[in-house]
């Protein structure tokens, strides 16, 4: 029996849309009816995660166990949560359920060993998440080697996640100091990016960038496919 998802959503709504269209795209399905059926949350005001983790701001775990408790009710076999800050929550989060969240981090970490063999990556994500060894210890997990942002390229990083892409602004506003964080990198012999804010995707998106990069959000999108019981287009 093909079973179904549930989206721990909010984190930032853009996000949660992008995750919900990449499921959808990324599903072998030759009509509506053989789709995944998807149950979403959308929930906005679960609070800043990067603030939580580093300054002591709000819980956002009673939200979050808000919107896991109202996916339980609907049914969900498993949760996502399109966020990868949001995973710094995540033992906190299992403990409330026997419904199994499947993991960003380390899915994304999976996706760069057998795409970048021997490749070094450059970890792009929020200074919440990399204070929290998110990616740091998936990536080290499956033996990848990567760098990290210096603090003046994480700091222009996060104006263009929280300037740029959460506060919509148009692309062209925050090229250039994306571009520039990559070039750094790349030049200190970064050999891809993952895009480890699911805001980031977006932004290479929509500013049609070149470099080659892994997508937590999409590969996170296979990964429950896969739980699912549906196959991957090919």
């Amino acid at each position: 029996m093909k079973k179904t998802i549930g989206i721990l959503g909010g984190m930032g709504p853009l996000a949660t849309a992008d995750l919900f269209q990449k499921i959808v795209a990324l599903t072998a399905a030759g009509s509506d009816g053989e789709h995944i059926r998807i149950y979403i949350d959308n929930n906005p005001a679960i609070p800043d995660r990067t603030a939580a983790i580093l300054n002591g701001g709000p819980d956002p775990l009673p939200a979050m166990r808000d919107s896991l408790r109202k996916l339980e009710a609907c049914g969900a076999d498993c949760i996502l949560m399109p966020c990868n800050t949001a995973y710094h929550f995540l033992p906190r989060l299992q403990g409330l359920t026997d419904v199994p969240f499947l993991s960003m981090p380390d899915t994304a970490a999976a996706a760069c060993r057998i795409r970048f063999p021997g490749q070094t990556a450059a970890v792009l994500a929020t200074t919440g998440a990399l204070a929290a060894g998110l990616y740091q210890a998936a990536l080290e997990r499956e033996r990848v080697p990567f760098l990290l942002p210096e603090e003046a390229e994480q700091a222009a990083l996060m104006q263009v996640i929280y300037g740029g892409v959460k506060a919509g602004a148009e692309p062209e506003r925050y090229r250039a100091e994306l571009t520039d964080v990559i070039n750094r990198l790349a030049a200190r012999g970064a050999d891809y990016f993952v895009l480890a804010c699911t805001e980031l995707p977006l932004a290479f998106q929509l500013l049609g960038l070149p470099q080659p990069a892994v997508d937590p959000t999409a590969e996170l999108a296979k990964s429950a496919i896969r739980f699912c019981g549906y196959s991957l287009k090919p």
